[in-house]
């Protein structure tokens, strides 16, 4: 999901304000309101007091200590000739960006210099936030001659999308006084270097709102000139108010230069204008006489460059001007740039096709070659192509890199302005993480260990297989099942499922010790399910999940619960928990209300969810995802909103309250309508037939991406609607007043938060409760 600042849309339906006024738990969408925030200090104190302080638990001290541990493998960003990296530990809580050489880091005891310490900065003032989070850095690249001293760098209070910015001199380690580049209002902001003495910033200028979108990110970019206020700073791009984000960048590539304008339509269409600058070095964006056109690419696809070529991505079907040939949806597409803004696809290579199996799931590009990522049944392979006097050539070598099930790779680039070589990482459900040193130029063939993360659980015995459900429809879903090996088929063991299905995010292997230690060594079994509206499979697995269809990932998740239960015979409902956070928070949120689902599931863990699918789009950044889910303002797509946005499905079919006619005009419909629900088969939850699963909320004070007022609401209407009536066991919440969208700020936070769901579900489900810490066990003593 996008990151996003608050900001309610400026155009509400003529039902929205009445609707929201019969909703008898709206008062908690207040964020910072004292009556809300007594609300959430009770719901955390119920919490603790019924699982118990995870902070005492062997479970939190071994998570923390993986989270904290010198044994992780720090992960680099080469600028220049030296090697960064953002680390956290317990003596760096908020984190260090430091520095080393490749000669050192390849040592056993590497030497650090530390360039920036955010614990040691001054704490922020914005609301709740007590500390600064890391948000990134963005380089000033000035092309061949770059001297790679500058930054612009990006801390968040507490945690929130939106953040300050401020520039830094790598040389002398310091923050840039005089006339450097600063946004100390923490806001949603995108700015980039476009040269030495002109940054492209998108923000809120003038704090009033007028320069965002709906969505509440930039619509308006300026070009801030140094040694200037950012209030003299020039308009040089706007879209509209309904667009999701605008902004431009330029860049040097290989010899070529770019710079592009993009209008974020939505959150998969975008209008592209190009331009090749005059002299980017030199001039500035207003001065450059060289005119931005439009590139004429199908609005779903997305372009980049690799030195003079365009690439491509498409996500339907198209067939191109200057050729007969239709491209699949999923394809990767080469071709000069200069032919493109011909509208002349004539001599364009296919780089990737996808096929019903196979599918691209990323790209690294170096000096000279473009790697591709691709997914077999989410089984990863790398492909090699070279880019060399304009043609592409594919060198990927017949010989496969031998992965077992429930692994993964990963290549990136280290240094792409003058090196083909790559950072070789690898990692599984049950493998710790590896990072070699390899080469493009022989398809990685050759490996250089440089660091490996010993084991942080106990895997011995552990094994992991791969199976297939099918769903509704009679679609095959991969899911991976983490267990002891040769489990008795008695339907008795603990199992927690996981999936996200959205945004065409896809679920690859990756290894957590937080999952071994607080899951997988206590005896649970694991299973992370390939549903659809990810990427597993492409464009059309993430399509065929969208708006309208939105109820085939939920299908597909009832289908391998069902699987888990039926066929493999590993677990029970009484047995069988799931989770999930964000789009995968919606899913839980459909899992404890629709009929099918909450009879499969005896407990569930439901992080930064997002519920409430009629306000949705009216709170923080949610107006940013109506290509994912829908706009509800919009009559005949609330129509399929309604049926999967989990706080109605509580309250009006779970419960069967009386729900608002939301859209007067329809209610001369509304019979026939009924009449032909009741010829239908029986799809909803009526309170003859459901109860609610036993569920623990989380989310953050400070997530400025997904309300809050989400989780909230639907935890106040379990407690007091459903509960009194005998319909919901066991309503748990816990909201941390830290942490943005990821739910914590620190280590210490993120530790507290597994900890704590672990616990739940163990109890929930009969898995052995966590033995105390040693210091708590003594401390008790």
């Amino acid at each position: 999901v996008l990151p996003a600042y608050f900001l309610p849309r400026q155009s509400f339906v003529k039902m929205s304000s009445s609707i929201t006024d019969s909703d008898p738990h709206a008062w908690l969408e207040e964020v910072l309101g004292e009556k809300p925030l007594d609300w959430v200090k009770e719901r955390n104190e119920d919490c603790i007091k019924t699982v118990g302080d995870p902070s005492l638990t062997s479970t939190y001290q071994r998570i923390l200590g993986i989270y904290d541990s010198k044994d992780k493998i720090p992960g680099l960003q080469r600028i220049g000739n030296l090697y960064y990296n953002f680390w956290r530990d317990e003596n760096h809580v908020q984190g260090i960006w430091r520095r080393t050489t490749l000669e050192s880091y390849q040592n056993d005891k590497t030497e650090w210099e530390t360039v920036i310490d955010v614990d040691a900065l001054p704490p922020p003032t914005t609301g709740t936030a007590k500390t600064w989070v890391w948000h990134g850095s963005d380089l000033l690249d000035e092309g061949p001659q770059s001297s790679w001293d500058r930054v612009l760098i990006s801390l968040s209070p507490g945690g929130s999308d939106a953040d300050t910015l401020r520039e830094f001199d790598l040389n002398t380690k310091s923050w840039v006084e005089q006339d450097g580049y600063e946004i100390s209002t923490p806001a949603k902001t995108r700015a980039d270097y476009r040269n030495r003495n002109e940054v492209l910033v998108g923000t809120d200028f003038g704090g009033d709102g007028s320069c965002l979108t709906d969505s509440g990110y930039p619509r308006v970019v300026k070009s801030w000139k140094r040694g200037t206020p950012i209030e003299e700073a020039v308009t040089v791009f706007e879209g509209e108010q309904a667009d999701i984000s605008c902004d431009q960048y330029a860049y040097f590539d290989r010899g070529a230069v770019h710079e592009f304008q993009r209008r974020s339509l939505t959150f998969y269409t975008t209008k592209y204008f190009y331009r090749s600058p005059t002299d980017l070095a030199n001039m500035s964006s207003l001065e450059d006489p060289t005119p931005f056109q439009e590139v004429m690419i199908p609005e779903d696809a997305s372009i980049r460059t690799f030195g003079h070529s365009g690439l491509l991505e498409l996500r339907t079907d198209w067939s191109a001007p200057s050729t007969d040939t239709i491209w699949k949806a999923g394809s990767l597409i080469a071709a000069p740039m200069v032919d493109i803004m011909k509208g002349d696809w004539s001599q364009a290579a296919v780089l990737f096709e996808p096929t019903g199996s196979v599918s691209l799931e990323g790209q690294s590009k170096t000096k000279d070659f473009l790697v591709l990522k691709l997914l077999r049944d989410v089984k990863t392979e790398l492909r090699f192509w070279r880019y060399a006097d304009g043609q592409w050539v594919d060198t990927t070598s017949s010989e496969k890199q031998a992965l077992g099930v429930g692994e993964d790779v990963h290549a990136s680039a280290v240094w792409p302005h003058d090196s083909n070589d790559i950072w070789f990482w690898r990692s599984g459900y049950l493998v710790p993480q590896t990072l070699e040193l390899a080469c493009a130029e022989d398809g990685c063939s050759t490996l250089s260990p440089l660091k490996a993360m010993p084991h942080m659980f106990d895997a011995t015995g552990l094994e992991v297989k791969q199976h297939f459900a099918t769903s509704k429809d009679g679609t095959k879903i991969p899911y991976f099942v983490m267990s002891r090996e040769n489990i008795v088929a008695d339907g008795s063991h603990p199992t927690l499922l996981d999936a996200y299905g959205g945004f065409e995010i896809s679920m690859t292997p990756g290894y957590s010790g937080g999952v071994g230690v607080g899951w997988l060594e206590r005896g649970g079994i694991k299973v992370i399910a390939n549903i659809r509206g990810g990427g597993e499979y492409g464009p059309s697995w993430h399509q065929a999940a969208l708006k309208e269809k939105r109820h085939k990932a939920y299908e597909d998740l009832e289908a391998v619960a069902f699987d888990l239960i039926n066929t493999l015979k590993i677990t029970c409902k009484e047995k069988l928990a799931c989770i999930g956070g964000s789009n995968g928070g919606l899913l839980v949120g459909n899992m404890i209300t629709r009929p099918i689902a909450s009879s499969l599931f005896g407990a569930a863990v439901c992080q930064v969810p997002l519920l409430d699918m009629w306000r949705y789009s009216k709170l923080l950044a949610g107006a940013s995802w109506m290509a994912e889910y829908g706009d509800p303002d919009k009559p005949e797509e609330w129509k399929f909103l309604r049926n999967h946005s989990a706080y109605h499905l509580l309250r009006y079919d779970c419960l069967g309250l009386e729900e608002p006619i939301y859209y007067p005009d329809d209610v001369s419909n509304a019979e026939e309508e009924e009449e032909e629900r009741k010829k239908e088969v029986v799809t909803k939850s009526t309170p003859e037939t459901w109860i609610c699963p036993k569920v623990l909320f989380t989310t953050s004070t400070r997530d400025d991406r997904v309300h809050p007022g989400h989780a909230r609401k639907m935890v106040a209407s379990l407690l007091h609607e459903a509960q009194p009536r005998g319909l919901a066991p066991q309503v748990l919440y816990w909201e941390n007043t830290e942490g943005g969208h990821g739910g914590a700020a620190d280590n210490k936070q993120r530790a507290y938060i597994w900890a704590l769901s672990f616990e739940f579900i163990a109890l929930s489900i009969g898995l052995p409760p966590s033995s105390l810490s040693e210091n708590s066990s003594a401390e008790m003593k």
